[in-house]
């Protein structure tokens, strides 16, 4: 009984019959209305399966819809070597029993020297079986699809089945999400499940089960440790402010002190101890370092200009009809908000990347609990409207974001250049050495050792390199038509290395269709 109690606590407590809400969560879908809306609603309610069935079978659903278009993107050549090759060559050195050193980073770069994440070893083990990218995108879809599991079950039971579906699809059709599943891969993937389940478990009370939940969060990223601290925040905010949560004050406090410090060694300790530089890479981005400016004027400014910070915000809110954004559960999303806003990299602010991915199951469980517990913000007909709202811009979400792919007749096909490329790097021998493009690097990450064409030696590490690398590559791939020019090889510093090699005897093997290939003699 012990043990059937501690394992009640982590996933939650039983589930009703098929069909049924759960009396203790049991709350209406949402007052009155008639004709054809309302028949609809009641056709759903009848027919929807219960909590476990519904739940499971979305996130099947999106397992399928990411691993499909990941898949797909891949095939055209639209991953690049920065980021999937990074993490593949991380994840296959821990398949061997080595340290994390990606040579897509720079020679003998250790990449836990980078950002912290040991998690990634957990997909070692599928890599020795299956080495190839794939497996990355794979995991990858499946982790974030798993999301849907528990924000769909808990609505199911504490909303009702219209609602559970109305989460489940918004959660697995978020732009947050599905922009991370199509592009990449990332440790993030990690991230997006344990806060879903730990911010339900919070929604729910079960604060033990939030705190197992959310911990590994320091094995996923250095900056996850304040989110975590965020965890045991709403834990003490709830301690005091509501003695009949039964929250416990001294493990709220616990776990913010543990994020807290957590993230201070990985970032102050670990992190430089692994660095070539011996320091934290990622300090010229935060306000006060150079070329980001200083001082507490900047700091305000940047947390509200540029304006695309704005359509950030309107774009977190939308997909919870913006009343999902009144739950205190969104104090969980602050840290990740937080140091966004003010870093000076304008990527974290568009949303398009997948840096918002940890934050779409946070928004959702507050969506649940503002629908669930304050029925004052969201009364009668408007909590239907608001499920309406969520449901359209899901359906919009789906339409603009990458799961669009699937409809598309051209994604289906290898784009020609890429086929030509292709049929250029099966010249070069499996256990080789390689330095290559970008786009071209994940297609070799699996069978070669791979470096970018970009790295050379020199005197000037901010200059265009006088030399070849300490150890030169016996092959060397460059494509004319790389759409990335600018991170993480410069256009320029790309054609002035492969200039080098040519200079010091490379040999062109074939030029075909922008797509050069040269050989050390």
């Amino acid at each position: 009984m012990q043990v059937e109690a501690v394992v009640e606590s982590v996933v939650g407590s039983a589930e009703p019959r098929a069909g049924r809400i759960s009396p203790g969560w049991a709350v209406p879908d949402g007052g009155g209305g008639s004709g054809r809306g309302a028949r609809l609603l009641t056709v759903l309610r009848e027919r929807l399966p219960g909590p476990r069935v519904l739940a499971w079978s979305l996130s099947g659903i999106f397992f399928v819809l990411y691993a499909t278009v990941a898949v797909l993107r891949h095939r055209q050549g639209l991953n690049g070597g920065f980021d999937i090759g990074i993490f593949e060559q991380a994840v296959q050195a821990y398949a061997h029993g080595r340290a994390p050193v990606v040579e897509l980073k720079g020679p003998g770069f250790n990449l836990l020297g980078d950002h912290f994440h040991p998690i990634l070893v957990l997909l070692a083990p599928f890599y020795r079986v299956f080495p190839s990218p794939y497996t990355l995108l794979v995991a990858q879809a499946g982790l974030l699809a798993l999301a849907c599991f528990p924000l769909t079950r808990w609505a199911h039971r504490a909303v009702g089945p219209v609602a559970a579906l109305v989460v489940g699809c918004g959660v697995g059709a978020s732009w947050g999400i599905v922009s991370a599943a199509a592009k990449d891969f990332h440790e993030i993937a990690f991230a997006v499940p344990m806060l879903a389940f730990g911010a339900v478990a919070l929604g729910q009370r079960r604060w033990w089960a939030a705190v197992l939940w959310t911990a590994p969060l320091l094995l996923v990223k250095e900056d996850l440790g304040l989110t975590l601290a965020a965890v045991g925040a709403y834990i003490v905010w709830q301690a005091v402010r509501n003695k009949a949560s039964g929250a416990p004050l001294g493990l709220g406090i616990a776990v913010v002190v543990l994020g807290v410090v957590g993230s201070a060694v990985e970032i102050l300790v670990l992190l430089p101890a692994m660095n070539p530089s011996g320091a934290f890479a990622y300090w010229a981005q935060m306000p006060g370092e150079e070329g980001s400016g200083g001082g507490i004027l900047s700091l305000a400014l940047g947390l509200v200009w540029p304006p695309m910070k704005w359509l950030l915000v309107f774009m977190l809110a939308a997909p919870v009809a913006f009343v999902g954004v009144r739950s205190p559960l969104l104090l969980l999303c602050v840290p990740t908000l937080g140091w966004r806003f003010v870093a000076g990299n304008e990527h974290y602010w568009t949303p398009g990347f997948h840096y918002s991915a940890i934050l779409m199951p946070v928004l959702f469980a507050g969506f649940v609990d503002v629908l669930a517990r304050r029925k004052d913000l969201v009364p009668g007909v408007w909590r239907r409207r608001a499920l309406g709202f969520a449901a359209a811009f899901a359906v919009v979400s789906a339409a603009v974001y990458p799961l669009h792919d699937l409809v598309l007749p051209s994604a289906w096909r290898t784009p020609a250049h890429v086929a030509v490329a292709r049929q250029v790097l099966d010249r070069i021998p499996d256990g080789d050495t390689v330095a290559s493009s970008n786009r071209l690097a994940p297609f070799l990450t699996s069978r070669t050792t791979v470096s970018l064409v970009c790295y050379g030696t020199g005197p000037d590490p901010k200059a265009l390199p006088t030399g070849l690398p300490a150890h030169p590559p016996r092959w060397v791939v460059f494509d004319r038509t790389d759409p990335t020019v600018k991170v993480p090889c410069p256009v320029e510093r790309s054609q002035h290395m492969l200039k080098l090699y040519r200079e010091h005897g490379y040999v062109q093997v074939v030029e075909e269709d922008g797509v050069v290939l040269l050989r050390r003699p």
